[in-house]
């Protein structure tokens, strides 16, 4: 008897995966892109096991289909006192500028699930058909345990030798993360020069030719030609994120969904100067800094992500977009607003045209 294929094991129609864009996907985005036939997917990273039962539950009345839950594996901050002093004193201009204070005390406004044993049990008692991880992974005993649990197991490499952390912790697939890809890079170790940033279709042969596991391609990827491609190069199915930005069940900003659409579109950028941990977007005020003379490291991640919304927070009451974090691909020009059913169809529809 042969092994099930990664379709069959995810239980989906199609090999399409739609990101966990925290901030941006939704239950209603994840329980659509379900309902047609691929996986959709919500992300936990910014959830407390609370919230994130709550998201779980409204998915599952929106939809009778399997869907992804991800986690967030950053090490817990070490709160370098030096370091984030130095990066509050570079933001001070800026919040004077909007009339205002940075915060005198960074928080940590994102629990690790390394270090969320109650997220853990709660994704036990829950059991979601698919739960991902990004910048990292658990322990190998609590991956053990989620599997035992009926649960597949997926995990983010951004190069070969995270991959095979990952298999080594038993990871039932890997998604391969290009550095064209929207969103926050993957990368286990986030300090500066340690992302090689290699492209999808590098990495991608690499995790193929060098692993026996199931690969999921991300990065760049919005339609079907380009789903073609990476099936042809070794990948089981495909993850895509920034195409789902503009669907209506999506929570993203007019503002974001705009600048999808224009100038801003066609330059996106990768920086860690807005949460601590490079990340792929549309360039704000916030982005370029870290390229300057004398620019201090960011502060440890989601330290810097506190002081970024604080700031965002404040230019917003002034009617001002200047620090937005607007998460996007490569491919972001190529974004399609409908709704994510339609879109999904359409992408399936391109991609038998591709093979043809």
């Amino acid at each position: 008897m042969t092994a099930p294929s990664l379709l069959q094991r995810l239980a989906v129609q199609h090999p399409i995966i739609q990101a966990p864009m925290v901030g941006v996907s939704t239950p209603e985005l994840a329980a659509a892109v379900s309902n047609a036939g691929a996986l959709g997917s919500i992300g936990l990273g910014a959830s407390t096991a609370e919230l994130g039962r709550v998201l779980i539950h409204r998915t599952r009345q929106l939809s009778e289909r399997p869907f992804n839950v991800n986690l967030f594996c950053h090490a817990p901050a070490r709160f370098d006192e030096a370091r984030n002093n130095a990066w509050l004193a570079h933001l001070t201009p800026l919040f004077e500028e909007f009339g205002g204070e940075p915060p005198q005390v960074l928080k940590e406004i994102y629990t690790s699930f390394v270090a969320d044993p109650a997220m853990l049990q709660m994704l036990l008692e829950e059991r979601p058909a698919v739960v991902s991880f990004h910048f990292g992974a658990p322990q190998a005993d609590w991956i053990a345990q989620l599997k035992a649990a009926g649960i597949l197991t997926l995990g983010c490499a951004t190069s070969l030798a995270e991959a095979r952390i990952l298999a080594e912790r038993g990871i039932d697939a890997i998604v391969a993360q290009g550095a064209e890809a929207g969103g926050h890079r993957g990368v286990f170790d986030d300090r500066p020069g340690q992302d090689s940033q290699l492209g999808l279709i590098p990495l991608l042969r690499l995790l193929a030719t060098q692993l026996d596991l199931p690969i999921i391609a991300a990065g760049g990827l919005m339609d079907g030609a380009s789903i073609a491609a990476a099936l042809l190069m070794g990948a089981s199915a495909v993850q895509l994120g920034t195409a789902f930005i503009l669907c209506p069940e999506s929570s993203a900003t007019p503002a974001h969904r705009a600048a999808l659409l224009g100038a801003r579109g066609h330059d996106t950028r990768i920086t860690p100067s807005i949460s601590g941990r490079p990340a792929r977007g549309l360039p704000n005020r916030l982005y370029l800094g870290h390229l300057a003379t004398g620019v201090p490291v960011a502060a440890e991640y989601p330290l810097a992500y506190d002081a970024a919304k604080a700031l965002h927070a404040l230019a917003a009451r002034k009617g001002r977009n200047d620090f937005a974090a607007e998460w996007a691909g490569q491919g972001a020009p190529l974004a399609r607003a409908m709704p994510a059913a339609v879109l999904v169809a359409t992408l399936i529809e391109e991609y038998g045209r591709a093979r043809a």
